[in-house]
């Protein structure tokens, strides 16, 4: 499975257009024009992966660039003795790979049931070289990201365990939220695609500390619980309090 070439690991799957994606205004297409639009459709396929399966390989040829559409998908390294660290979480609108690289840096796995919009990697990289202000998107992006990264490492080296719950469940909820029409900003229901013993994993945490935060957090009504995974946040004000900082968990990973 490592060995073949990754277009041809999952069979293309028909989603939608740019001019209806769920996406359009929030992933590298968001500055684009009708005509750029169009290069895009050309360029661009969907492919659909589920929970548990392997995107990319850290090590293979990049063949391909994209968005994520639906879904959600982690980043990890593999260490030399077997360990795997999780880097970060790809949501709705994330960009995958990165133009002008030959090689994957980072496994990608999904999460959850993932669609993609891939965008074939030398013809998306003749567009963004033919068109500035889509490489100063990714440009932004890209410095996004640099911020997340910069926020999380005070978020693992200087918050408490029940922050660091706070954070992630915030950060999941705003970015769910954000790809609905009239989002509310409160009573958003979600569901959060990592397991305990994953969040745990991410935030530096045990399982039972996980599960002990989470308890407490639905006793003092800040979260509502329906399964193991499902959660309403009632009020978002009260869970940013919850997050140490200002700005709750906006810009998290």
């Amino acid at each position: 499975m490592k060995d073949m070439p990754m277009a041809l690991r999952h069979p293309a799957t028909s989603f939608t257009t740019c001019a209806v994606c769920n996406i359009r205004h929030r992933a590298v297409c968001a500055t684009c024009n009708a005509k750029e639009l169009m290069r895009l459709e050309d360029m661009k396929y969907y492919r659909t992966f589920d929970a548990g399966q392997a995107i990319m390989y850290e090590g293979d040829e990049m063949q391909f660039v994209g968005s994520v559409v639906t879904g959600v998908a982690k980043l990890s390294r593999t260490l030399p003795d077997g360990r795997i660290q999780m880097l970060g979480l790809l949501l709705p609108s994330d960009f995958i790979g990165r133009p002008g690289r030959a090689r994957v840096a980072y496994d990608v796995t999904a999460l959850q049931k993932v669609t993609l919009c891939c965008f074939r990697r030398k013809p998306f990289e003749t567009l963004v070289a033919d068109t500035p202000h889509i490489g100063q998107r990714l440009l932004a992006m890209s410095l996004d990201e640099l911020d997340v990264a910069r926020n999380w490492m005070l978020l693992l080296g200087r918050k408490t365990a029940r922050e660091k719950i706070a954070c992630l469940m915030a950060m999941v909820a705003r970015r769910t939220s954000a790809l609905e029409p009239a989002a509310p900003k409160n009573g958003i229901t979600f569901e959060m695609p990592l397991s305990r013993e994953a969040m745990g994993e991410y935030l530096g945490l045990t399982i039972e500390t996980v599960s002990r935060q989470i308890t407490a957090l639905r006793k003092d009504d800040i979260i509502v619980l329906a399964d193991q995974r499902q959660i309403t946040i009632p009020n978002m004000d009260r869970l940013n309090a919850e997050t140490g900082d200002d700005i709750g968990a906006a810009s998290a990973p």
